[in-house]
């Protein structure tokens, strides 16, 4: 049974990472090439190369990807190389069945609409991917393996790679393309960092009141949350106190709201959102004793 299942998530996370990587290279195709726009990553540097020796995006990016996974797989180990391998094959690939099905194809010669549909679809792509556990591969490896020789943070690097790339596009674009180029990058990290957090997100809450039990009761038997008591101690008067605390689905807050409300009006309570929650109840199915 176990094996079944394990399978099959590996089956959904390929399956994933295929999609994630064909929705990149369709929205390259789409949006980003006919705009001409400037963008980081192995895309952007392929733009560069394009520009200057006439080589085709889809064959420079297979090159180059192949490169960083031998790279990769050298330095980080056969483990790296295995959530990566898909990722390299996969975009140039389908960026270059794109190219010879769609052709000429223009859906909008709109800026605009090439900015905001270039970062949208970029952002969900590799928001796909990387919430399946694999990596993009091509210059995301680098960063990875700075941090591994030299402790150098992934974040810091990848940024920094990105800037030297978009760097190079100013050097030949118009002061305009600049700006699109940065609000594209704008766009698609916040599409990205969206897609990481979606449906992770909960609600923090913790109340302190004199009926700490009634509502701890409540919580359980109205809202099925567990619920944890935390020892405290009031800093004005100096008098021992229950907090109550409790993770919740951001659709439960009004309701628990409701609850404090009509047992202690004067009762104390703050709010939070969590961005991941994993435990019995949100990750795993919950036990009844």
């Amino acid at each position: 049974m176990r094996n079944s299942e394990s399978i099959t998530r590996k089956v959904i996370t390929v399956l994933f990472v295929v999609l994630g990587n064909v929705l990149y290279a369709l929205t390259v195709k789409l949006f980003l090439m006919p705009a001409d726009l400037m963008v980081g990553g192995t895309t952007g540097i392929a733009f560069i190369v394009r520009k200057f020796t006439g080589m085709e995006i889809p064959n420079f990016v297979l090159v180059f990807n192949i490169v960083m996974l031998l790279w990769g797989l050298a330095v980080l180990g056969k483990k790296f190389a295995v959530t990566t391998v898909i990722s390299t094959f996969a975009y140039p690939i389908a960026l270059g069945v794109f190219d010879r099905l769609l052709g000429n194809v223009v859906l909008t010669e709109d800026m605009w609409l090439c900015t905001v549909f270039s970062g949208l679809g970029i952002g969900v792509a590799l928001g796909g991917v990387i919430r399946s556990g694999a990596s993009t591969g091509g210059m995301d490896i680098p960063p990875l393996i700075l941090n591994r020789r030299f402790r150098i943070p992934v974040s810091v690097s990848l940024y920094a790679f990105d800037f030297i790339i978009l760097l190079f596009q100013a050097v030949y674009n118009p002061p305009e393309k600049v700006l699109y180029g940065l609000i594209l990058l704008l766009i698609y990290t916040t599409v990205l960092n969206k897609i990481l957090l979606f449906g992770t997100t909960r609600t923090e809450v913790k109340i302190v009141s004199r009926h700490h039990q009634k509502i701890r009761e409540a919580i359980i038997h109205q809202l099925d949350r567990g619920v944890t008591m935390l020892s405290g101690e009031g800093g004005y008067m100096g008098e021992e106190t229950q907090m109550v605390f409790s993770v919740i689905s951001n659709r439960e807050l009004p309701l628990i709201e409701k609850i404090v409300r009509e047992i202690d009006p004067d009762s104390f309570m703050v709010v939070s959102q969590v961005s991941e929650v994993r435990g019995r109840g949100f990750s795993m199915k919950k036990k009844y004793q």
